[in-house]
């Protein structure tokens, strides 16, 4: 031994190992530790983890475990879609041709998110769709629809095909506010022939004697037990004089007991939201939304950081100051930065969508050279706008319920997903079967496909008037997912499991817990990727739930 070294550290040493012999678990310390004990400094925070210019998506990086002491199906996901709406799950369907219509929206609705209707179609029809979902559940139906004694069978036959509903109440010349004189159900009309279709409604309508009414300024409680007690389909709601001054449906008492988490507005009426361009000519556009009773609209042109988006933002606020405005546009092609943010929120943005090129349709990084991975857009962009208290909602890259996670815990209050959802019931589109497997054509914005079949979609990419159209998107098929009723509790409960896992009670301890530094990541490298999904087997079945 070397004579310099410590003769008496050597004994002192020595002195401790021969005292802990005979304590088991003091032994076990000793040897694992060396007698010290110490938490170490482990991971990154979300500051370190971006800190070096990488640009890093979401398989990039793993959220270290924290401590729990409290069950999933007590984190609250209640989270922030824009300045003023807030939803009870962080889930908004992309407003995509292949996504989202009214029965999407309504979906997603009702198990707490919300949808947004795409623009790949005329004003009308995108109106149309808009008031399906604000029609569909509600409490007090302030605007029916009102039909009059001289409206046929038909009439009613058509507004069933229209709005998804058939119980009408019928007043003297067919508007609300006057006299009731009758009501028209399904059952009504169910055994007409055809040949009768030109019937008056005065003629199988249930007369106003024999309906069961309540008197204006009953509450919605009241109301909903004189349903129960009655057990009929529609009440309507009639003053002083028996004007007709609202309607109660049966079907929605029971929807708002299967769905608790449902976003609505103070009206009790489901949320929805509505993609418009930039151009001028949407401006009609917007007026039809409005009045159909949209609660917000997505700008959408290929590229956020535009003059054309500031200047319609600021004509938004300005013409609809109620109305809130989303700046950017999906994951497929919007902006990334900081700087590209601040532009819009000087203009008037009540929320923000991040990505670029990150969609898995998109080849906008691909073919245009321009881009950002997407967890790093997520996190610069979402520091920069909490700052302002502007919500940011993460488009694109989203493939997992983990992925949503790790975009909430880079501070995005909302996940915008376009091909987890696409192949759900509730798309538009029919199912079709390719080598015994059963698909839903799904297709990117600015793919030529899209391109094609509306102007509005070659608008969004400023190529209306190019003799060759540039291509930012592909089109494909997603395998069936089943129903959004289904699919969509599944994401929800994954969400509450991960914040759990990580030791955060809601979604805004989660972001106060990244922003703090409490909050820990750590790095992956593609042996670390292969090693965290399902390897070494000969085959497996994945079942999600």
């Amino acid at each position: 031994m070397d004579s310099s070294y410590p003769r008496e550290r050597h004994e002192s040493v020595g002195k401790r190992y021969q005292s802990l012999t005979n304590d088991s678990s003091s032994m076990a310390d000793y040897l694992i530790t060396g007698g010290t004990g110490y938490v170490p400094d482990d991971g990154l925070t979300g500051a370190q983890l971006f800190a070096n210019g990488d640009g890093l998506t979401y398989n990039d990086f793993l959220i270290l475990p924290g401590f729990i002491d409290f069950s999933a199906d007590g984190v609250d996901l209640t989270s922030a879609l824009t300045r003023k709406i807030t939803l009870k799950s962080p889930l908004v369907s992309s407003p995509m041709d292949t996504v989202t219509e009214s029965q999407m929206a309504i979906g997603m609705a009702l198990c707490g998110g919300v949808g947004v209707i795409h623009h790949n179609c005329t004003a009308e029809f995108q109106a149309n769709e808009v008031r399906k979902v604000k029609k569909y559940e509600q409490g007090f139906i302030l605007d029916p629809v009102v039909m009059s004694p001289t409206h046929t069978v038909k009439d009613v036959a058509q507004a069933k095909k229209k709005f998804g509903f058939s119980g009408i109440p019928i007043t003297n010349n067919g508007h609300m506010g006057e006299k009731l004189v009758g009501l028209v159900t399904q059952r009504d009309i169910d055994f007409l022939t055809d040949d009768e279709m030109d019937t008056p409604i005065s003629e199988v309508m249930t007369k106003y004697e024999d309906l069961v009414v309540a008197p204006n300024g009953v509450t919605l409680k009241e109301a909903n037990s004189i349903l129960q007690k009655s057990k009929k389909g529609k009440l309507p709601i009639v003053n002083d004089d028996g004007e007709l001054v609202a309607l109660i449906a049966r079907t929605d008492t029971k929807k708002n007991r299967e769905f608790p988490l449902a976003s609505k507005d103070e009206k009790k009426q489901l949320l929805v939201g509505a993609a418009v361009s930039t151009h001028d000519e949407d401006k009609k556009r917007l007026d039809l939304l409005v009045q159909a009773g949209v609660d917000f609209v997505v700008l959408d042109s290929s590229q956020g950081n535009s003059i054309y988006q500031i200047n319609m933002i600021k004509y938004l606020k300005k013409s609809y100051p109620a109305l809130q405005v989303i700046g950017g546009n999906d994951g497929k092609s919007t902006f990334v930065t900081a700087a590209q943010a601040k532009n819009l929120i000087d203009a008037g943005a009540d929320a923000l969508r991040v990505g670029m090129g990150s969609g898995s349709i998109c080849i906008t990084q691909e073919v245009m050279a321009v881009g950002r991975p997407q967890g790093t857009a997520v996190y610069k962009v979402a520091e920069y706008a909490r700052r302002f208290g502007v919500p940011v909602i993460a488009d694109g890259g989203i493939s997992s319920v983990g992925h949503v996670i790790k975009a909430l815990a880079l501070g995005a209050s909302t996940v915008m997903m376009g091909s987890l959802l696409a192949g759900t019931s509730e798309a538009p589109g029919e199912y079709f079967f390719a080598d015994g497997v059963r698909l839903k054509k799904y297709r990117g914005m600015g793919s030529l496909d899209a391109m094609e079949k509306h102007r509005s979609s070659q608008s969004r990419y400023f190529s209306e008037s190019d003799k060759i159209k540039v291509a930012q998107g592909v089109s494909g098929s997603i395998v069936d997912k089943g129903s959004i009723h289904k699919f969509v509790p599944y994401l929800y409960a994954g969400i509450q499991h991960g914040c759990q896992d990580i030791g955060a009670r809601c979604l805004s301890n989660l972001r106060s817990m990244m922003y703090s530094g409490e909050l820990k990541f750590e790095r992956r490298t593609a042996s670390a990727q292969v090693e965290g999904g399902v390897h070494n087997l000969h085959n497996y079945e994945k079942r999600l739930y």
